[in-house]
């Protein structure tokens, strides 16, 4: 009989910062009991992924080993580890459990999808634990930059992991709980095999700093502004918010939130009891007519989001709203790695607008990740016999490790789709599982290699030509007509690039003989290298070509 294991599969999260989702495993080889943790989405840029609306993890193998699933737990409300619950959870069809802030989001998630919301199961903090097939969950709240965070710990017959989550250490927070290494020490006491852990900000070399030291800089900074104050943060950082607020009420300014996720985060934190006194808001309307000095906004977009509020008021009105000369516009927050561009567009647009920009000052942000000395300091109050590195990319996780080692701590660097095997004196990788992506692309989710996204990169790259001819008994009826899309229309022969494709490939059809007419794929091949050759030769661009060939028949 097999022997039973411990393994660690993450599926996402692990080799990039997002759409994270990890799979834990006990039994027999190829048999074990399932939990997934986490349920994340990245986001798409136009350079790799134009037209996309959101990226998730390829969950195949799970659904291939459903039958294996015990339940997901959700570890955070934000979106690179909630995101894609709604979408995804009807091909594993488990109990989803999660605190009850996050549990919130989950059920709105499912509920936006059409899925059933009281499959997400409010659980309680530890020293409560959920039992699953062979497993004991717990709910370990820790400090991040959303409202009840939680790590995780997970008692097995093969030994205890524990979970990191998404953390800093953090003992003011101003919104949340608090930091608190006696309920960690005690959670994790005893013998644990891996922690895996968050590698985020392993390259900052200073101890991070808490939410609690932004307030008074921030205080003055909107005490001090002349004209209207406007700041932009991550919605889900609702203690950011809260003292973004308290800084306007502070300044007798009347505060104003633009854009639906802030007011729904907001929402979210009073209805489940996470905050309680919230300084009073004006709605857009109002704010329309309060003098400009005495009115501060707080809106999404600060990763320069082209539909949030932030970069509306870049382009010029929002709900009746505008920025002006003088006005002070404040970034509450960090550019996440790939949304430099956005964010310098809508920087500029300010700056020609003659508004005063606050960014990239770190008297009016803080992460929401542990710095490298946090990092450690994790690592021996948990004691565990290896730190397994997650939640950054392939870098991260190797200096995490390197780190780790360096400190005694076994380690090993686990990207997706590797599956590793806890269950012995030294963990190693047994088996590598297909882990690609999904993604949602208008309603409809598609694979990464299905070639969608593919030929949508190769049109916009080389533009797309189309050519309808029409054959009757094996004989051209009249000549091809072509019609072009993202191509200049003249090319280096100085006539219109139409004419000249029209007049190559109607000589061809003139010319081609009738066991090529009379086979579509020959002359479907001929056809569309005769097109991308002329696009070659006219304008320096092989376009991508489609064939349409109509017969008429008697």
């Amino acid at each position: 009989m097999s022997k039973n294991r411990l393994i660690y599969l993450p599926l996402g999260g692990a080799g990039e910062i997002g759409m994270n989702a990890y799979v834990y495993g006990y039994g027999a080889p190829g048999k074990e009991r399932l939990i997934l943790v986490d349920l994340g989405v990245t986001f798409p840029d136009m350079e790799t992924t134009p037209g996309v609306d959101l990226i998730m993890a390829d969950v195949s193998w799970l659904v291939e080993n459903r039958d294996r699933l015990e339940a997901i737990f959700i570890t955070h409300a934000h979106e690179d580890h909630v995101g894609a619950i709604g979408r995804l959870w009807s091909e594993l069809r488990v109990p989803v459990y999660a605190r009850a802030f996050t549990a919130h989001h989950a059920r709105r998630k499912m509920e936006e999808a059409g899925q059933d919301p009281d499959e997400v199961i409010t659980a309680g903090a530890y020293p409560e634990k959920i039992e699953v097939g062979p497993f004991k969950v717990a709910f370990v709240p820790i400090s991040h930059s959303i409202p009840e965070s939680a790590g995780l710990v997970i008692d097995t017959p093969a030994g205890r992991i524990a979970h990191s989550g998404d953390f800093k250490i953090d003992l003011e927070p101003g919104v949340g709980e608090a930091f608190d290494e006696a309920i960690w020490r005690e959670a994790t006491g005893g013998r644990v095999r891996a922690f895996m852990c968050d590698s985020t900000n392993v390259f900052s070399p200073k101890p991070g700093r808490s939410e609690a030291e932004l307030g008074p800089e921030i205080t003055k900074l909107v005490a001090d502004a002349p004209h209207m104050v406007v700041a932009t943060t991550f919605a889900s950082n609702v203690a950011r918010v809260k003292t973004l607020a308290e800084a306007g009420q502070a300044a007798g300014r009347s505060v104003c939130l633009l854009g639906r996720a802030m007011r729904r985060m907001i929402e979210a934190s009073v209805d489940t009891g996470v905050l309680t006194d919230f300084p009073k808001t004006v709605t857009p309307e109002d704010a329309r007519d309060i003098p400009r000095e005495s009115l501060m906004l707080i809106v999404t977009g600060s990763q320069g989001e082209r539909r949030a509020a932030t970069a509306q008021l870049s382009r010029g009105k929002y709900l009746g709203l505008e920025m002006k000369e003088g006005d002070t516009f404040l970034f509450s927050s960090k550019t996440i790695p790939g949304n430099e561009r956005g964010v310098i567009r809508i920087l500029n647009a300010f700056s020609e607008m003659g508004v005063d920009i606050v960014a990239d000052d770190d008297r009016y942000h803080v992460s929401g990740h542990a710095n490298r000395p946090d990092l450690e300091r994790m690592h021996r109050i948990v004691g565990a016999e290896t730190v397994v590195p997650m939640h950054g990319e392939h870098r991260h996780l190797r200096e995490h490790a390197k780190l780790a080692k360096a400190n005694g701590f076994q380690s090993i660097v686990a990207v997706n789709g590797a599956m590793v095997d806890l269950t012995g004196a030294a963990p190693h990788v047994v088996e590598h599982i297909e882990a690609d992506r999904v993604y949602l692309d208008g309603k409809v989710i598609i694979g990464a290699l299905d070639g969608i996204v593919r030929d949508r990169i190769r049109m916009a790259l080389n533009g797309h030509v189309i050519v309808n001819a029409i054959i009757e008994d094996d004989a051209a009826l009249g000549d091809p007509w072509v019609e072009v899309m993202g191509l200049p229309e003249v090319g280096e022969s100085r006539a219109p690039l139409v004419d000249v494709l029209e007049e190559d490939l109607g000589q061809f059809l003139g010319r081609a003989g009738r066991k090529t007419l009379a086979d579509d794929d020959k002359l479907e091949e001929e056809l569309r290298r005769i097109a991308r050759k002329v696009t070659q030769d006219e304008i320096g661009k092989k376009a991508e070509v489609t064939v349409v060939i109509s017969r008429l028949e008697e």
